[in-house]
Parts: structure tokens; C-alpha cells; sequence
């Protein structure tokens, strides 16, 4: 039998209600996918049937949905600060709180048109180098990465864009294998105390290589800053997204290294602390 449009989103969004906050959302971006269309065309043809080959398509992806993997992993892409990038199991999926991180140095960049050397550590999917590069024309990025998997879905995000020239992926351990030294310095590392993990629907589905941060959540956030201080050019700026726990923790860590910058927490939009800021 035939199925509608309007019919495929209706079990789709049955199926999903449980799984998911976002069920309607997800139901049509799901379809719009399986049928390469944009999510108005499916507002418009709520009658249009869908082909068998569309229909086996569909219907393969909502248990996977129902059982709560991510959306963007079946996509195979998500959209960052309006750019689409290629996601995949081995990378985090870019969210929303990151865009603040990447709004913050761009602001930075547009006041300092001469400092033009930047890093971002643990870059997973290269979402930040990658927004920051295509929206900061002559700004040169080294993004590093311990993982092979993400570095080869940062190097097709680099490519998608155009940016082989200016962005530069490189398997670093921290900032080991980076040059430097640098203007700006960006950083979204694993930073979710290890004890908290468990509770999250991410740990499932997401590489806990980019999610856990040791016991109190410094593991690699404190090495970083210690790297980063030797690395950051005077005059230069640190952002780094945290966890709103570390919030003490970490402005003890950056006042000790940098005790003559200005040091802060920004809250994201819910109000959380959530941005470490250092301007030398």
C-alpha cells in the first residue's frame, strides 16, 4: 500500500515521541533526507507517495531513531553557525553552545585585524577552525586532533568548504605537534566529570574520547592550559568551553598561569557558565 507524506511523518513522529524531545522535527528532517527534499516541500505535499525505495529507506532509520541514536549520525551531517559539516560516531556533534565559543573569537578577530594565527585542540569535526576560517577570510588555522577517525572527518570538512589552504589538520596529542605560537587559541575538549557520564543519553551513542574528563574533569583541560601558556602570544586569546562544574576550578588554573590577563567565565544561554576567556 502507498505511503503519504503526511502518513509517513505521523508514524514516524508515533514512533519517535518517546525517544525524543524533538520527535515532530526529527520525523521531517529524517524524511526530507530519505526524499532529498527541502522540509517545506513536505508541508506542501502532504499527498505525495513515497516510492518503494523511499519507503524501505524511511523505515530502516526509525528504529535506530526509537532507540535514541543521534540524528545527525544517520544524516551523516549537521549544520554549525550556518555551515553543514560532516559528522560521524567517531566526533561529537556540534551544538549550539559551541557557537558562542566561535562568536566570541570571531568578535576578537574583527578587533585585531593583524593577529591571524590560530589553533583549536582536540578539534573532532574541525566545527570551529572550520566556521572561523570561512568567516575570517585570511585567518590561518592548525587544528589538532589525537583520534584518526576525527581527523579524517575533519579533513573532508576542510575540503567541503575549500580551505586546504588555510586550515591545517594534524595529529597532535594536545598541543604537542602544533607549531605555534598563536593569536587565538580555541579549545572544546572533553571536560564531563567521568562519575556524571553514565547519566547522560550522550555516553551511549557519542566517542567517550570526547566527552570524559577524569575524575574532576580537568584531565586534559589542565595539561591544555599549561601547554597554551607557553604557546599564546602576548596580546593574544584563550577560549576554551567547560563545564559549568569547573567553573572555579578552571579560573584558578588560568589566574595562576596568566596572572596579569583578564580571566572570566561567560555564561551560555541558559545561563551556565560555560566559556573560559583569557586575554593576555
Amino acid at each position: 500500500m502507498p505511503l503519504t507524506v503526511s502518513a509517513a511523518l505521523k508514524e514516524s513522529r508515533e514512533r519517535l515521541a518517546a525517544a525524543s524531545d524533538s520527535a515532530a522535527l526529527d520525523a521531517e528532517v529524517w524524511l526530507a533526507h530519505v526524499l532529498r527534499q527541502p522540509r517545506s516541500w513536505l508541508l506542501a505535499h502532504p499527498e505525495a507517495e513515497l516510492s518503494a525505495a523511499a519507503q524501505a529507506a524511511h523505515a530502516a532509520g526509525l528504529p535506530r531513531l526509537a532507540a535514541g541514536e543521534p540524528l545527525p549520525y544517520l544524516l551523516g551531517q549537521w549544520e554549525f553557525y550556518g555551515l553543514m559539516l560532516q559528522v560521524s560516531p567517531a566526533v561529537l556533534i556540534p551544538r549550539p553552545e559551541t557557537e558562542l565559543l566561535v562568536e566570541a573569537a570571531l568578535a576578537w578577530l574583527a578587533d585585531h585585524p593583524g593577529r591571524r594565527a590560530a589553533a583549536d585542540v582536540g578539534t573532532g569535526s574541525a566545527c570551529i577552525p572550520v566556521a572561523l576560517a570561512v568567516h575570517c577570510p585570511d585567518l590561518q588555522v592548525w587544528a589538532g586532533d589525537i583520534s584518526p577517525e576525527a581527523l579524517a572527518v575533519a579533513a573532508a570538512n576542510v575540503a567541503r568548504h575549500g580551505l586546504g589552504g588555510r586550515l591545517h589538520c594534524i595529529a597532535s596529542d594536545l598541543m604537542a605537534a602544533l607549531p605555534g605560537p598563536y593569536d587565538l587559541i580555541t579549545a572544546n575538549l572533553p571536560y564531563i566529570p567521568e562519575a556524571r557520564l553514565p547519566q547522560l543519553a550522550v555516553s551511549r551513542w557519542e566517542p567517550a574520547l570526547a566527552l570524559g574528563g577524569g575524575p574532576d574533569g580537568l584531565r586534559l583541560i589542565e595539561p591544555f592550559l599549561q601547554q597554551a601558556r607557553a604557546r599564546l602570544l602576548p596580546g593574544g586569546l584563550l577560549l576554551a568551553e567547560i563545564d559549568a562544574s569547573l567553573e572555579a576550578a578552571v579560573l584558578a588554573l588560568a589566574a595562576g598561569l596568566w596572572p596579569a590577563a583578564a580571566v572570566e567565565v561567560r555564561p551560555d544561554l541558559a545561563g551556565r557558565p560555560r566559556l573560559l576567556v583569557v586575554g593576555t
